[in-house]
């Protein structure tokens, strides 16, 4: 059966350039036929296809985000194929992302009196170009031309960061539909894909820790009192998640009380990091887990 679903996913159908061109043809095509049906003349239906060609977008960098870390946890013929094919599922978002561009770019310059009124937020402008300068780094530096121009560090550094920053964007506006909009059921499924793809990797970077504790001759058991606050925080954090809309506003009264906090808000992307705290939470408790004894 393994032999099969290698041969499965080896195929050429499904690898490489192939691959791309038959995920980013048919959602071009389904954007374009959106686009067709809309008035785009207007400003309610321009920001209506801003929406719906990230939704279609989204899911790709939160598989790129949680590829290295299914390999890691679960190892796979499936895990294999994504990981030789992570640059091209990485380039069918950057698709996505320009038919978002282009669409921000006729209601920026077109309908400006709309965009200004009804969309224009400092901050949001922010994160949408600081994520569009991660993309487009990423994408030139994917290929050998723009590749030479940055050493292995300064590559690496782009392209995990990018893919973090470009994993929090979308992530926290569906956290903040949930608490704030009346959700509908693509940002369920958009909110909760960005925090499983995210908790794959805090589960690989836990498998990672207990790998290299015993590879240094770390006792294998955790102390009770690591166990018991491990398991607490990661309690705690699973529960925050599924409930944000509960504890959302007290929390963001109490972090922006200070001034500089408060200022802060305006301009910095994200902060004060409330869509992100079950997950910081999440990853402490990791870390108390993993955190074995070291053998004299």
């Amino acid at each position: 059966m393994t032999s099969d679903f290698n041969k499965l996913f080896k195929n050429k159908a499904i690898n490489g350039w192939r691959l791309f061109w038959l995920i980013s043809i048919p959602i071009s095509i389904i954007i374009i036929s959106a686009m067709m049906a809309s008035d785009l003349s207007s400003g309610a239906g321009v920001s209506h296809m801003i929406g719906y060609s990230v939704r279609w977008t989204i899911p790709f960098i939160y598989i790129v985000v949680g590829t290295s870390s299914l390999q890691i946890l679960f190892p796979s013929p499936f895990s294999m194929w994504l990981m030789r094919n992570r640059k091209y599922i990485g380039l069918c978002f950057a698709v996505g992302m320009v038919w978002q561009g282009l669409f921000i770019f006729i209601i920026s310059t077109f309908l400006r009196d709309y965009y200004f009124k009804e969309i224009y937020f400092f901050r949001d402008e922010l994160e949408g170009t600081i994520g569009y300068i991660f993309l487009g780094v990423m994408v030139v530096t994917s290929f050998q031309f723009g590749r030479k121009y940055v050493n292995a560090m300064q590559w690496k550094l782009v392209h995990k960061g990018g893919i973090y920053f470009l994993w929090a964007y979308p992530y926290s506006v569906y956290w903040w539909n949930l608490t704030y909009a009346q959700p509908r059921t693509i940002d369920y499924i958009l909110y909760w894909g960005g925090f499983i793809a995210f908790a794959l990797r805090i589960a690989a970077w836990g498998k990672k820790r207990q790998q290299k504790a015993k590879r240094q001759s770390a006792i294998n058991s955790v102390p009770l009192i690591y166990q018991t606050l491990g398991g607490s925080f990661i309690a705690i954090g699973l529960v925050a998640t599924a409930t944000g809309w509960y504890w959302q506003k007290s929390v963001t009264v109490f972090l922006t009380s200070a001034v500089w906090s408060a200022e802060l808000e305006l301009w910095l992307p994200f902060w004060p990091l409330e869509p992100y705290l079950p997950l910081l939470t999440i990853a402490l408790g990791t870390l108390f887990l993993t955190k074995s004894m070291r053998t004299a």
